[in-house]
């Protein structure tokens, strides 16, 4: 459940913070004073897309979070996350750069991140959907997630790929003869080229450690000689004068102990350098100037070098082209052998996806049977006493795909002697409307909140009351976002919230305010079309819904 909404410099709300509750919370106000605002806040900061045209006038980036309870996610989705406490909060930013940023609990995510557990805590109802529930194309998704066999929609969505991926093979295999001949030589070119060579792994990399000790063989063979014979060859090389140092410095430690160490450091010092020319006397006898090979070793590393760049980048990926060159051109040189063993693995591979199309056909009947029966006790009481809904599940053997071989539609009928249609041929804004209602209230129990913007839309009067009723019954025991602009709709709420724009030193702005007693009087007469008058009777209307649903 949302507990607490922070807005930051988002649309025309510099800003804002929300508190909130189980039940039902309605935002309302005048047309344009921004009610959605709040709610596109919300989808923003559980991953809605962000554009920059967004931020606030003068601000350089704009900022939400919200702050959930952490029981409404799974115990393995809260571990993944590092979520320990009763409470964690979401965080998202989008600067005038477009950079974006995520956040949970303060450390640093994803925005898919912030989408995945949004998926788990906010299920979100808009305009668009309207228009969305009336394509078939969405009705099999809705189905499919309500009878939860998401498992075996991805084996068959497997199983398609599968099928899909050996039809390739075999349209490979029946090329033409021509076609056969043609990648039959481009390939045993590449592989001859590369098989030339004899390329060894990790070859490449020792030439280039290699290389600049032969092309500088010469030189570091002078050095290393100087250094030498300054060290312990020369008349008064560095060892001699050391040893010199030494032996005076044990003299005089045996007269003064207290210079013992320093005896001690020369004398170590005297062995480091003996050491050092030990080491450049075997280093110049190892030392090989050599032209001939250091031209072979050149030409041995341009030959790599032109294979990388053709089949590279890496000599590993020289290596494995090779390997899938021969893969290639034994398969062109078997063609004929292998075709008849793939045209069986396909027929075997048909055979499996189409049973598990079937499977799934089955599932979806047994499911659409309850989806109807459900959705038609939530929306019979939203002003349809004679509704009848229906969920139609057509299997096409001939037609299979990713998702098995069904198409399925939603099929209504709102009057007594009409036969069922598709939703897209006879629903209205407002029975579209109550009908989403019911599917959202039967599609989304686990989710503990949903938000709707302008569920009202094409609605009024009494339908507007029996949409209130349904919504303030649906918000028990979770908690249900609303936007609305009907009194009847408001009227329902456990909270509500006015929303108001004012313009400050030209500068635009909204504020959001709770409304309680009075205040609450005079917002739902306002949405009865009352002026000032409280004696109207838009006034005593307002107070008489009230009154009802605080009595009820």
């Amino acid at each position: 459940m949302l507990t607490k909404l922070h807005i930051q410099n988002f649309a025309i709300i510099s800003q804002l913070t929300l508190d909130f509750s189980q039940g039902l919370t309605v935002f309302s106000g005048e047309t344009g004073a921004g009610k959605s605002i709040v709610i596109e806040a919300l989808g923003f900061v559980l991953g809605a897309r962000g554009d920059v045209s967004v931020i606030k006038d003068g601000a350089d980036r704009m900022q939400v979070s919200a702050e959930f309870i952490s029981s409404a996610l799974p115990a393995d989705i809260r571990k993944t996350q590092q979520i320990t406490a009763d409470r964690f909060t979401l965080r998202r930013e989008l600067d005038r750069k477009g950079k974006s940023k995520a956040y949970v609990d303060g450390r640093l995510t994803t925005v898919s991140t912030l989408a995945q557990l949004g998926s788990y805590l906010v299920d979100f109802h808009g305009q668009h959907e309207h228009q969305s529930l009336l394509h078939a194309s969405v009705h099999l998704t809705l189905l499919d997630h309500f009878a939860k066999h998401t498992h075996l929609v991805e084996q068959t969505q497997t199983a398609y790929s599968h099928l899909q991926a050996l039809r390739a093979k075999l349209e490979a295999l029946r090329l033409s003869a021509q076609e056969k001949e043609r990648l039959l030589d481009l390939y045993s070119y590449q592989l001859k080229e590369i098989e030339e060579a004899h390329p060894a792994a990790g070859e490449d990399l020792q030439l280039e450690q290699s290389l600049p000790k032969l092309k500088h063989a010469g030189k570091l063979l002078e050095m290393a000689q100087e250094a030498y014979d300054e060290l312990y060859n020369a008349e008064n090389a560095a060892a001699t004068r050391v040893a010199r140092a030494a032996k005076l410095l044990a003299q005089m430690a045996e007269l003064d102990e207290n210079l013992t160490q320093p005896a001690q450091e020369a004398n170590a010092a005297l062995v480091a350098l003996e050491d050092a020319a030990s080491t450049l006397s075997s280093y110049k006898e190892g030392m090989e100037v050599d032209p001939d090979a250091l031209d072979k070793m050149l030409t041995r590393h341009e030959k790599l070098k032109r294979l990388k760049l053709k089949y590279g980048p890496e000599l590993s990926d020289v290596l494995t082209r090779a390997e899938d060159l021969r893969t290639k051109i034994a398969n062109l040189e078997h063609a004929e052998e292998h075709e008849q063993d793939l045209e069986n693995e396909l027929n075997t591979a048909h055979e499996q996806l189409l049973k598990l199309a079937r499977t799934l056909h089955d599932k979806r009947m047994n499911a659409a049977q309850k989806l109807a029966a459900q959705i038609t006790e939530q929306i019979r009481p939203l002003g349809f006493n004679q509704i009848k809904f229906s969920v139609a599940v057509e299997m096409d053997e001939e037609n299979l795909g990713p998702t098995g071989a069904d198409k399925v539609e939603f099929l209504f009928s709102a009057n007594p002697g009409q036969s069922l249609r598709p939703l897209k041929n006879i629903a209205s804004g407002g029975e579209i409307s109550r009908v989403m209602l019911g599917l959202k209230t039967v599609l989304a129990p686990t989710v503990p909140t949903m938000v709707f913007d302008e569920i009202d839309a094409g609605i009024g009067g009494e339908t507007g009351h029996l949409v209130g009723q349904k919504l303030h019954q649906a918000a028990k025991g979770k908690q249900i976002l609303c936007v609305t602009h009907l009194a009847q709709v408001a009227a329902q709420a456990d909270f509500n919230f006015h929303v108001e724009k004012t313009v400050v030193k030209n500068s635009t702005q909204v504020n959001i305010s709770p409304l309680h007693g009075e205040s609450l009087v005079v917002e739902i007469a306002r949405m009865l079309g009352a002026g000032t008058d409280k004696r109207s009777a838009a006034f005593t209307h307002a107070r008489e819904l009230l009154q009802e649903v605080h009595h009820a």
